[in-house]
């Protein structure tokens, strides 16, 4: 029986070899937002066995939508050269569909990388004034400039020239960024949106501005590419966004020509409460696939090759996305395929490495001697 998990899947002009995605993942390695040799190596040996879709890390809409000073972005022609030369590498030597995530972070921007404490950057230190829908700040982080009717015309606009950027770098994909309690997921949810105006309140008015912004991205992005949205189905606090009220979003970004949603979770409030095991936010893929009728990608401790069969198999979402479990293993999808007795492209340069010509390939099998 062949594996669900390797069998092709197409959105609108773009088939993908199997279901298997590498995920978003920061690496804080950008200076002014461009691209460098980090990226160079780091895409390129992820786009040549991790998966059949790679998607870059968040890719920022302007300088001031960066998470931190060393995030990538897409704002600029610099940026745009950089990315481009990663985009064309990756499609000459790998064997992946490259796709990127767009975004802008919002009342969480203006923060040191991890590897430098993850908190906000110091006065003096070259701080900017972060936006978002109503002044409230991250736990005790500052304010963010609540964005009035000019502000939200501009990031709009912003979004919009990214995804033209983005198009002309080369990318098969975009995928907006409406999760982890950015900029967009802020207006989605009642704890970070606190407007009396069309953009604030009611649920219907809350996804405004996020669903303007798709709107104006897909109108702009080939109509044979597909675009799809991550969001957080849950924020994890009473009160909150709630998986019920994602079921609805999903519905409206569908009916707008999104063609997958990759669910995650959480990231917008502190004060959440997530119990974190394998496969912990396939429930949420599930639901939003199933009620609002739109292909879903699940992400979150997804980690061996017979739990993403099983997820693909049983109907759960119709992609898998792994991030550090690449970044461990960076030729997950081949060993996968191992695992499952399937057989999958590798590169000219690796071809003789593959279990049907490298008889060592057979040592590595858990039980050999």
């Amino acid at each position: 029986m062949s594996s669900h998990l390797f069998s092709p899947i197409t959105f609108r002009d773009l088939t993908l070899d199997n279901r298997i995605a590498v995920s978003a993942m920061c690496q804080y390695a950008s200076e002014n937002g461009s691209a460098n040799d980090w990226h160079l190596m780091h895409y390129g040996n992820l786009a040549m066995g991790a998966g059949g879709l790679l998607i870059t890390e968040a890719t920022h809409v302007s300088a001031e939508g960066r998470i931190s000073p060393n995030c990538l972005g897409l704002y600029s022609d610099e940026n745009e050269a950089t990315i481009k030369r990663f985009v064309d590498f990756c499609k000459k030597y790998g064997t992946a569909k490259l796709g990127i995530q767009i975004g802008h972070s919002g009342r969480k921007g203006s923060t040191n990388p991890p590897g430098k404490g993850g908190k906000p950057v110091a006065e003096g230190e070259g701080r900017w004034q972060t936006l978002g829908p109503s002044p409230l700040g991250y736990a005790d982080w500052p304010a963010p400039l609540g964005l009035d009717d000019s502000g939200l015309a501009k990031v709009k606009a912003e979004f919009v020239e990214s995804t033209k950027r983005a198009d002309r770098a080369g990318f098969d994909l975009a995928e907006l960024h409406g999760g982890h309690g950015y900029l967009l997921h802020q207006f989605v949810s009642p704890l970070s949106n606190q407007r009396t105006d069309g953009y604030g309140g009611s649920l219907e008015n809350r996804l405004r501005f996020p669903l303007e912004v798709f709107e104006a991205c897909r109108a702009v992005w080939p109509a044979g590419k597909p675009y799809a949205v991550r969001f957080s189905a849950t924020d994890w606090v009473e009160g909150g966004f709630t998986p019920e009220e994602s079921v609805v979003y999903a519905k409206e970004l569908k009916n707008l020509g999104c063609d997958f949603i990759d669910v995650t979770s959480g990231g917008l409030d502190p004060r959440q409460q997530i119990a974190v095991k394998p496969g912990y936010q396939v429930f949420l893929a599930d639901k939003v696939k199933k009620e609002a009728g739109i292909p879903t990608m699940a992400v979150g401790m997804i980690v061996g090759a017979h739990q993403a069969e099983s997820i693909i198999a049983n109907g759960e979402a119709d992609m898998v996305a792994l991030a550090r479990g690449v970044m461990d293993d960076p030729r997950w999808a081949w060993h996968a395929a191992q695992e499952l007795g399937e057989t999958i492209p590798y590169p000219t340069q690796y071809a003789r490495c593959a279990p049907d010509v490298w008889p060592g390939a057979a040592l590595k099998k858990p039980g050999a001697a």
